[in-house]
């Protein structure tokens, strides 16, 4: 196996990771409140609830994991193998990864909040990879 598939594999494994953290950060914090029900969130919570937020920083990577996970597997079926589409999917995993930490960390309503370049960032990533595989494909 070659470095930058090992590099690759990494990256795409320490996302699932992040995502398993994700869920479990956002599910315990929501199950030591009073009366808590599973899979529900109070609707009178905001992103001053750290319940909130980490309920929030979970969907938010569940909603964009369908077309992360759905490229790179591709990418992976089809072989393909590029030190620039390696970096693009460790730029998407610290992309998020920071995206994650400053919504557990600020709580703020304003939009863009500093989360939203991070979040763009992974967007923009996802894109370049897209079109790599695009290119690879007409080549």
């Amino acid at each position: 196996m070659s470095e930058v598939t090992l590099s690759a594999y990494l990256a795409f494994y320490l996302y699932l990771i992040m995502l398993l953290v994700q869920w479990a950060v956002a599910t315990f914090s929501k199950a030591k409140e009073p009366n808590a029900v599973p899979g529900k969130i109070s609707e009178d919570l905001s992103h001053d609830s750290f319940i909130f937020r980490t309920h929030r920083t979970f969907h938010n990577t569940l909603e964009n994991s369908a077309l992360f996970i759905g490229t790179v597997l591709f990418a992976f079926v089809i072989n393909y193998q590029s030190p620039i589409f390696t970096m693009c999917i460790w730029v998407y995993l610290t992309a998020r990864l920071i995206h994650m930490v400053l919504y557990y960390a600020i709580a703020t309503e304003k939009n863009p909040s500093p989360r939203s370049y991070f979040f763009l960032i992974g967007v923009l990533a996802n894109i370049v990879m897209l079109v790599m595989i695009g290119l690879k494909l007409i080549t």
